[in-house]
This record gives structure tokens, C-alpha cells and sequence, in this order.
């Protein structure tokens, strides 16, 4: 399963990282997010996160919630995740934030191989938990780490 992301933000590539790297302040900004709670923290700028979120599906919404190594790289300004725990344990995840000051573009992939369920795990990732969960937290939280960005 692979889901892709993306954006641009009009703001300065400083900007950007910071909003997107700062997770414990989501919450604040991103209301699909229940909490982000720093469990660990880990030298240079790592943790070790858990986060919850609300998915919309269908007339109400579905609570989901992981535990991510985050791995930030300022000089490449890359953030990379792997989920160690919940559903997605096994997941990877990397923001890719580039461009020029005033248009910087922005994308989040997802890379994951399903749960270890006999038979129908790889198809339920590639069906439902890639393009119904992942994508729609993801592009959500994209967009609010977009308008925030672009707020300050």
C-alpha cells in the first residue's frame, strides 16, 4: 500500500518544517487530531509519539490511534515515521518538504505492506486502511499544517 500527499504552502521552507515537525501542538490547529502525546524523547529532535485521530466515515467518525518513531532531518528537511505500534505497526511515512520560500511544496507518502492477516491483509490495506484512513487523516492534516503555515 502506498498513499501519496501533497501541497504547496505559501510560506517560508522554515515555516513549514517547523509547523509540520512541531506534532505535540497539532491538536491546537488540526481538530481530526484527539492528541499527540510525546511518549520518548530522543536525541537530535527524535521521539518516540503517539497519536490519535478522528477519520470521518460515513455520518459520524472512527477513532484511530498509533505510536511512531519520528525521525526529523532539518538539513534535508525530511520527517520520517515508523509506526511501531497499533494497526499500521510496520508503517513507513516521510514528509518531504522542498521548494523556495513562497512555494513550498509538501508531500507525505505512506508506505506499508498491510496487518499480517492470512488472505485479506493486503487487500484491506489496499483498499480501505490506504485510501479511507491514511489518506484522509493525512490530507487533512496536510491541509491544516498548510493553513497554519500560511497563517503565521
Amino acid at each position: 500500500m502506498r498513499t501519496v500527499d501533497r501541497a504547496v504552502v505559501r510560506a517560508t521552507l522554515e515555516r513549514v518544517f517547523a509547523v509540520a515537525v512541531d506534532v505535540e501542538r497539532w491538536p491546537r490547529f488540526l481538530p481530526h487530531y484527539r492528541w499527540v502525546r510525546v511518549l520518548e524523547r530522543r536525541p537530535p529532535g527524535a521521539a518516540l509519539v503517539e497519536m490519535a485521530a478522528w477519520r470521518p466515515f460515513g455520518p459520524g467518525r472512527w477513532p484511530t490511534r498509533w505510536v511512531s518513531e519520528m525521525e526529523p532531518d532539518t538539513a534535508r528537511r525530511r520527517i520520517r515515521y515508523r509506526h511501531v505500534g497499533g494497526i499500521t505497526r510496520g508503517m513507513d511515512v516521510e514528509w518531504r518538504i522542498e521548494g523556495s520560500d513562497g512555494a513550498v511544496h509538501v508531500e507525505i507518502v505512506h508506505a506499508w505492506s498491510g496487518p499480517r492477516w492470512p488472505l485479506i491483509g493486503r487487500l484491506t490495506a489496499d483498499w480501505v486502511i490506504g485510501p479511507v484512513f491514511i489518506h484522509g487523516i493525512a490530507s487533512r492534516t496536510l491541509a491544516g499544517v498548510r493553513r497554519e503555515a500560511e497563517r503565521r
